[in-house]
């Protein structure tokens, strides 16, 4: 059965890589009805931290896509120390008593750099139980195969044949002096034990499954098909970096900012991988239907995020601000005003879930990102408008004179008139006529005078929401800006 597993290591904040790894594995377990295993790889306890934990699971909850089985790695060291010990009992490992080289930064042998101390590697059996035995302490470490000339080889899904000559391989440790599995050894361990069968990861991770492939060797397992996925870089071409990039490369960042999750998945799969008939805006069930390793390119893949940028807007891909702008759009509007009431509460606004549902039809064409209700509706929610400037209330071709002569027809009309679309429409554009004004003559002074600016949604619907009481206060505290 396929099986595959999400491994994050709790020691930052949910990466956007990190994010599309998980969502690449769910979209292929869900292709076909596979499992999905959430595994936090939790063993490095030193760096380890619980606002890493909670960043990860939160970011993981907020995309909703869900996992059907989940682990601790610090919880089954048994398990590690057990397929350790297996190898070592084949004559595939070694005890290194020299307290070098015991972590899992070791450089590759390609350019004469350490591979090996031959003293430990020919230390004989019976020498190496009675140093044991006496209680030194040693890194288990891999017998790599050497001079014989062989090659480790592996069929990547998205990269092809993978060869590398073993002699070029160090000794690689399972287990380090204090007896704590390697990531190497943990990670390979848990995949056979929880039968994975595809593992998909990160690029960076290519060159270390030359060990993987000999430790699942070594365990007599059969090795998954690897599937590694091109980077994430930023506009300069480096890598997308929690250091360097700060909290743009956090999936917090996205979630707070307003992007809908279903959004932010679509974007995340576009980096680095793309359906066959180039579509952009896809759904959730679309992804599952469409989502193939075939799909998956080699090239990094660019995130074109604006650092430092003018407003916090302008930080993101412009491609993911349209994907979200285009999935509010798409939105029924009583879900997407479920999703805009708590971010209009959170500021201190008690709106109402009915007044809600009413202005999100007025705004949902206007917002890019969730928070921007807050800019495009302001003037639903606040009591007082903030200052304006007078000249915003005259109408093109016009002067004080006619804005003032607009506000004060305006009340009298709104006054006696049903507030309500055709009504309101009817009653305005007969009292420019009458006055022997344009429409938009008519309407621009009192869409300024109740919502503060020019710039803002239909303004019969406008009047509609505001109620006549609020609109007649805001249209007096105009005339009172023009005499």
């Amino acid at each position: 059965m396929l099986r595959v597993r999400f491994a994050p290591s709790p020691t930052g904040f949910l990466h956007v890589g990190s994010a599309r790894t998980f969502i690449f594995n769910w979209l292929y377990a869900r292709h076909n009805g596979g499992t999905m295993v959430l595994r936090l790889d939790d063993t490095d306890v030193e760096r380890n931290t619980d606002a890493s934990v909670n960043s990860i699971f939160g970011g993981l909850r907020w995309l909703n896509l869900g996992w059907d089985e989940e682990y601790k790695q610090s919880e089954r060291l048994a398990l590690h120390r057990q397929i350790a010990d297996a190898i070592f009992q084949k004559d595939l490992a070694y005890r290194d008593f020299t307290p070098a080289h015991t972590g899992d930064t070791e450089k590759s042998g390609a350019n004469q750099t350490w591979l090996f101390n031959p003293g430990m590697r020919e230390l004989s059996r019976a020498e190496s139980d009675r140093r044991a035995a006496a209680g030194e302490s040693f890194a288990l470490r891999f017998r790599v195969p050497r001079g014989r000339n062989e090659q480790v080889r592996f069929t990547d899904a998205v990269y092809g044949e993978q060869v590398k000559l073993a002699d070029d391989i160090e000794d690689f440790a399972l287990l380090r002096s204090d007896g704590m599995p390697t990531y190497h050894l943990a990670s390979c361990a848990d995949d056979i034990d929880l039968r994975i069968s595809h593992i998909i990861r990160g690029q960076d991770h290519l060159s270390n499954t030359y060990k993987h492939a000999l430790i699942f060797e070594g365990a007599a397992a059969k090795i998954p098909q690897f599937a590694h996925l091109p980077l994430l870089v930023a506009p300069d071409g480096s890598k997308l970096s929690k250091r360097r990039h700060g909290p743009v490369v956090s999936v917090t960042t996205y979630r707070d900012a307003g992007f809908l999750p279903e959004a932010f998945i679509n974007f995340l799969c576009l980096l680095g991988w793309s359906p066959k008939d180039n579509r952009e805006k896809m759904t959730r069930h679309e992804l599952i239907e469409a989502f193939s390793l075939e799909g998956i390119n080699r090239a990094n893949a660019v995130v074109n995020f604006k650092e430092p940028a003018a407003t916090p807007d302008e930080t993101f891909d412009p491609k993911a601000l349209w994907l979200n702008a285009e999935h509010i759009r798409a939105l029924p509007v009583s879900e997407l005003s479920a999703q805009l009431l708590p971010v209009v509460r959170a500021t201190g606004f008690q709106v109402t879930s009915e007044k809600m549902d009413a202005i999100t039809p007025l705004i949902r064409e206007r917002i890019k990102l969730l928070r921007d209700v807050l800019t495009a509706a302001d003037f639903f929610f606040v009591e007082k408008l903030p200052p304006y400037d007078p000249a915003e209330l005259i109408p093109q071709k016009g002067d004080a004179a006619m804005a003032l002569k607009v506000l004060k027809r305006a009340k009298e009309v709104l006054a006696q008139t049903e507030f309500s679309h055709d009504p309101l429409d009817h009653a305005l554009r007969a009292a420019a006529q009458e006055m022997g004004l344009k429409a938009g003559q008519m309407f621009q002074p009192i869409r300024v005078a109740v919502c503060g600016r020019k710039n803002a949604p239909p303004l019969f619907e406008t009047l509609q929401v505001l109620g006549r009481d609020t609109t007649l206060a805001r249209i007096d505290q105009a005339i009172e800006k023009l005499n």
